[in-house]
């Protein structure tokens, strides 16, 4: 079969590898119709993620049909189709019971390795490297799916491909963010990055009745897109969000803030952006924070603010004083999709969200090395990468 491979920061091809094989009785292999190019994947093409390996099959946004099912697998049969959220779960250790699936205690071979970095293990992920399992991912044609019995949404008749794809990571994602950050009715919300995740974001808010939702970036293109779609937009090239924000609620500032970005933000024309460039090059940090400093400084006292970008090992400079000062509350992590799928779905079905709007540019598997580029480099509107295999 064809996968995208990594060879090295910035270097994914497309690699032929042996077809998967059933290796234990909970596992199903599928056929891949739909895989999609997710910012996390960035942190790989661009060399921010430890324990990647020449080899190793990219993505993590996926879904198919299923073509065969191990022994123990009751509840699916070759031909159903499902999408395929990007958390590995075993559906029956403590955290899953409790619907964390992000913390499924049994999914990640690699436990040992990422506790002696975080104090606990998180669950595999596809296509994430070996502090996560090292499992192959999703940008292939065909993926062997462990614990497949409990890793799975099936999708229901009448649906394309296109619209529940995103199931698989981005809407849940954005949808946990809004709640991690107790979105309400009359919620005041700043959201920093109109990336598909932060698009997601604005989408989940507006749902659950924010009155105002303020999104921060500086592409002109994603800033239109999140316009276009109910959000007050703040040009961070043109004005400091903080000046902006707190002339726009009359110096109340947000009470729910988003950091939708992670560890590759940019910023512009400020002193830590240069501090963080200089510290990442030479491995003294493993993230840029300008965003996180930036929304805590943004954040009303006594408010929320959640973060779905993802943050690897260590950031320096972290403004832990006015946190702390402020009273504010931190929520994070990675996504739970399954507990949250089955609700968006509906939303999906119902008609109160089409989450192809995202998408601007689609290709075969053999167009996702210059598409990376693409994506990576906002070069020619993107926002979104579909591929078919």
């Amino acid at each position: 079969m064809r996968g995208v491979t990594y060879h090295g920061t910035g270097d994914f091809r497309v690699d032929t590898h042996p077809d998967p094989i059933i290796g234990h009785e909970r596992d199903a292999i599928i056929r891949v119709t739909s895989t999609a190019i997710c910012g996390s994947d960035l942190h790989m093409f661009d060399g921010f993620m430890p324990e990647m390996k020449t080899g190793d099959i990219i993505g993590h946004e996926f879904m198919g049909v299923i073509e065969d099912v191990g022994s123990g697998v009751g509840n699916l049969k070759k031909g159903d189709r499902v999408v395929v959220p990007f958390t590995i779960n075993c559906g029956h250790c403590h955290w899953c019971q409790n619907k964390q699936f992000a913390l499924c205690d049994e999914s990640n071979p690699d436990a040992e390795k990422l506790a002696a970095i975080t104090g606990q293990a998180a669950a595999g992920l596809f296509g994430f490297s070996h502090l996560y399992g090292g499992y192959d991912g999703g940008q292939a044609e065909y993926v062997r799916i462990p614990f497949a019995d409990a890793t799975h949404l099936k999708v229901p008749d009448g649906l394309t491909d296109e619209q529940v794809l995103f199931l698989s990571d981005i809407f849940p994602t954005g949808w946990q963010a809004a709640m991690n950050a107790e979105v309400k009715p009359g919620s005041t919300v700043a959201i920093w990055g109109a990336g598909p995740v932060g698009l997601f974001a604005l989408k989940s808010c507006l749902l659950l009745g924010a009155e105002r939702v303020f999104v921060i970036d500086n592409v002109p293109e994603r800033l239109a897109m999140a316009k276009a779609h109910g959000a007050e937009i703040i040009d961070h090239s043109q004005v400091k969000p903080y000046d902006a924000l707190m002339e726009l609620t009359n110096g109340m500032l947000p009470e729910k803030t988003i950091d939708a970005v992670g560890l590759e933000a940019h910023g512009t024309g400020v002193i830590d952006t240069i501090y963080d460039k200089v510290k990442t090059a030479t491995m003294q940090e493993t993230g840029r924070p300008h965003v996180l400093r930036e929304a805590i400084m943004c954040t009303q006292k006594g408010g929320i603010l959640s973060i779905p970008g993802v943050y690897a090992a260590i950031v320096d400079k972290f403004p832990i004083g006015a946190a702390f000062a402020k009273g504010l509350t931190f929520r994070m992590g990675q996504t739970h999709v399954m507990q949250h799928a089955p609700t968006l779905l509906e939303h999906i079905q119902e008609g109160r969200i089409d989450p192809t709007f995202l998408i601007t540019h689609r290709g075969k598997l053999e167009d996702a090395p210059d598409l990376y580029e693409t994506f990576r480099d906002k070069k020619d509107d993107c926002v979104k990468v579909v591929l078919t295999p």
